[in-house]
C-alpha cells in the first residue's frame, strides 16, 4: 500500500546477476516502520521461483509456523505465483507499462519478500531498492516489493500484490524513463484501481473496494491531493478513481502514466488527448455531486457505473431549522483544496435563504446545490459567487414545495506541488427562514452594496463574539451540574448555554468554536460527540445520562 520514495539522481551502475535457487538464504534490509517487531534487517529463504519473480519468506516467521500452517502457506504461495504470472504481471504491464527489466540487478526477475507487518499493512514498495548502494546504502539493489506474511492466506493477498506491483511500474515509467516523480495521490489511485482492473473487487463482499468504501465513509471530507497515508486517504482516492475511469475509461490512467507531466496536469493533458472538453476541476465537482445522488436516471454525470457501487452514497451533515416565523443558523467551518463537503438543510417555514462566505480566499469555491422537492423531483443548480467568494440563494415557500436543500461546496486551488499538510481555508454559511417576502434586487450595484454591508456586519459580529469569548475565558463555569438530558434542536435554553460553557472549558480539541448561544445545533452536537469519544461513551451527540454523569464528575473535580 505504501510507497517509500527517495529523491535522488538516477545513476546506472553495473549490477550483479543473482544466481538464486530455491532454498538459498538472503539478507535483506527492510523498513522498521512496517515490520511487526521494528527490525531493520532480516534473513529470508527463497521458497518459489516463477518466470518473472523470486518469492522469499522471512526465516523466523516461517520457523514459527506449525507444519500444517507451513503447508497452507505453501499452497497460498503457489497459487499467488501462478496468479502473478498468468494475470497480474501481463494485465498490469499491458495497462500501465513495463517495469525496469533487467533492472539494477541485471536480472529479469523481480523479488517479492514476505515478512510480518502490522495488521493495517498489506505491503509496501521502497524506491530506494532501485538505486545502487553507493547512492542509497540500505538499498537491496533489485526490483522489489514487500508483502505482509501475516496476510499470506488472506483472500486480499492478490489485491495487495497488484497494488504494490503498480508502484514498481510507476517508478520505471515516471521516475526512471521520464525523470519526474508522480503525485502521491495519483500513484496510489492507480494502485487502488489495480485490484478492480484485475477483477478482484467482485464479488464486492470482502473485497478491497468494500473496505475502501468503509474508509471513505468514515471520513468523506478528506482532501484528495493531501496524502498522510491514512485509511481515509486510500478510501478517497479509490472512490474518486472509480468514478474517473467510469467516465473516461481505463485509458485515462494509462495515457497519463506515459506523460512527462504529473498529477492533475497529466490528467488534464490526457483528457485533451482523448478528445474530452472536460477538465479536472469540472470532474471533481461532478464527483462530489455523484457521491451524494448516485443516480444515472437523474444525470449520467452524477452516478457510478460500477455495479458494486450502485447503492453507495455519502450522508450529508444535517441542519434543522425549526419551523417558526423567524429562525437563523450560522456555522463557521474549514476545508482544504480538493475536499468535498455536504450540508443538508430542512425544516424552516416560509422562505429559506442560504448565504455563503468564502472569506475572500485566493482559491476558487464551486458550490452545486440541490433542491429535493416534495413531489419527488430533485433539481440542481450552482451558486453564483462574487469576487470575494460570497453568494446567496433564496428559495421561496420552501416549506410548501421542498423537503430539503443540499449544498456541496468544494475548493479548487493548486494543481501540483502538494505537501502532506495543505493549509485549511475558513468558510461560513448562514441559513435563515422568514415568512416575509424578500425583495428582489435587480441592480448589480445594489447587490454589491448589500453584500458589502453584510460583510461589515459579520465582521462586527465576529469581533463581538471574540470579545465575549475573551470575557468568558476569565470567568468561572456558571453551572454546577446537569440534571436533565439535552439534545439537538433546543433553542434559547439556559441549560444549553451551561453545556456550551462547559464544553468550551474543555479546550479547543472539544469545542474550538467556543460559541455560547443557548441553541443546541450542529456545532454543539459535534462538540458533544468529541467529549463522548474522549470519555469512552458512544459518540451520538445526545447529551444523555452517561454523558451527563461524566460531565458532572468533571465539574465536581
Amino acid at each position: 500500500m505504501k510507497r517509500i520514495i527517495f529523491l535522488t539522481i538516477l545513476v546506472l551502475f553495473p549490477g550483479v546477476v543473482w544466481a538464486a535457487n530455491i532454498g538459498d538464504a538472503q539478507t535483506f534490509n527492510i523498513e522498521s516502520a512496517y515490520d511487526l517487531t521494528q527490525r531493520e534487517q532480516l534473513s529470508a529463504t527463497l521458497r518459489k521461483v516463477t518466470g518473472s519473480a523470486y518469492f522469499y519468506i522471512d526465516d523466523p516467521w516461517w520457523s514459527s509456523l506449525s507444519s500444517d500452517q507451513q503447508a497452507q502457506a505453501t499452497v497460498s504461495l503457489n497459487n499467488l505465483g501462478e496468479e502473478f504470472e498468468a494475470k497480474i504481471y501481463p494485465v498490469l504491464t499491458q495497462n500501465f507499462g513495463e517495469i525496469w527489466s533487467p533492472g539494477i540487478d541485471k536480472d529479469t526477475r523481480m523479488t517479492i519478500l514476505f515478512h510480518p507487518m502490522k495488521d493495517t499493512s498489506g505491503g509496501y514498495f521502497n524506491s530506494g531498492d532501485e538505486y545502487s548502494k553507493l547512492q542509497i546504502p540500505r538499498s537491496n539493489e533489485r526490483e522489489m516489493i514487500y508483502l505482509n506474511a501475516n496476510r499470506m492466506t488472506d483472500p486480499l493477498l492478490k489485491s495487495f500484490l497488484a497494488h504494490e506491483f503498480q508502484h514498481l511500474i510507476n517508478f520505471n515509467q515516471k521516475e526512471r524513463l521520464r525523470g519526474v516523480t508522480e503525485d502521491v495521490w495519483l500513484n496510489e489511485a492507480r494502485s487502488e484501481y489495480s485490484p478492480t482492473l484485475m477483477g478482484y473487487d467482485r464479488p464486492y463482499e470482502g473485497s478491497n473496494l468494500e473496505r475502501r468504501v468503509k474508509n471513505f465513509l468514515d471520513k468523506p471530507y478528506d482532501s484528495l491531493t493531501e496524502w498522510k497515508n491514512q485509511p481515509a486517504d486510500y478510501g478517497l482516492v479509490n472512490l474518486f478513481i472509480q468514478y474517473l475511469v467510469d467516465r473516461y475509461g481505463q485509458a485515462i490512467l494509462k495515457e497519463s502514466m506515459f506523460s512527462s507531466k504529473t498529477g492533475i496536469d497529466s490528467l488534464n493533458e490526457t483528457l485533451k488527448k482523448l478528445g474530452s472538453a472536460d477538465n479536472f476541476s469540472q470532474i471533481f465537482t461532478n464527483w462530489t455531486v455523484a457521491v451524494f445522488i448516485n443516480d444515472c436516471n437523474f444525470d449520467v454525470r452524477y452516478c457510478y457505473l460500477n455495479e458494486s457501487l450502485r447503492n453507495f452514497r455519502v450522508a450529508p451533515q444535517s441542519n434543522f431549522l425549526p419551523p417558526v416565523t423567524q429562525t437563523s443558523l450560522s456555522v463557521v467551518n474549514t476545508t482544504k483544496e480538493w475536499s468535498g463537503n455536504w450540508y443538508k438543510f430542512f425544516g424552516a417555514k416560509g422562505n429559506l435563504t442560504l448565504e455563503f462566505n468564502g472569506n475572500n480566499t485566493t482559491s476558487s469555491f464551486k458550490i452545486p446545490y440541490l433542491l429535493e422537492g416534495k413531489n419527488g423531483r430533485t433539481t440542481i443548480d450552482f451558486m453564483i459567487l462574487d469576487s470575494l467568494s460570497r453568494g446567496r440563494v433564496t428559495v421561496k415557500d420552501f416549506d410548501k414545495n421542498y423537503s430539503s436543500l443540499i449544498i456541496i461546496p468544494s475548493l479548487w486551488g493548486k494543481t501540483g506541488d502538494f505537501s502532506s499538510n495543505l493549509p485549511a481555508v475558513q468558510f461560513s454559511w448562514t441559513a435563515s427562514a422568514s415568512e416575509n417576502v424578500i425583495p428582489v434586487v435587480e441592480n448589480p450595484a445594489e447587490i454589491e452594496a448589500l453584500l458589502n454591508k453584510i460583510a461589515e456586519l459579520k465582521q462586527e459580529i465576529t469581533r463581538l463574539q471574540q470579545l465575549l469569548s475573551n470575557l468568558g475565558a476569565a470567568s468561572t463555569l456558571s453551572c454546577s451540574s446537569f440534571p436533565r438530558d439535552l439534545y439537538y434542536g433546543l433553542t434559547g435554553s439556559d441549560e444549553v448555554r451551561c453545556l456550551q460553557e462547559f464544553l468550551k472549558s474543555r479546550g479547543d480539541s472539544i469545542y474550538p468554536e467556543k460559541l455560547v448561544t443557548g441553541s443546541y445545533l450542529s456545532l454543539t452536537t459535534l462538540a458533544v460527540k468529541r467529549y463522548q469519544a474522549q470519555k469512552g461513551v458512544r459518540p451520538t451527540g445526545y447529551f444523555g445520562p452517561k454523558t451527563r454523569a461524566a460531565a458532572n464528575l468533571d465539574i465536581s473535580k
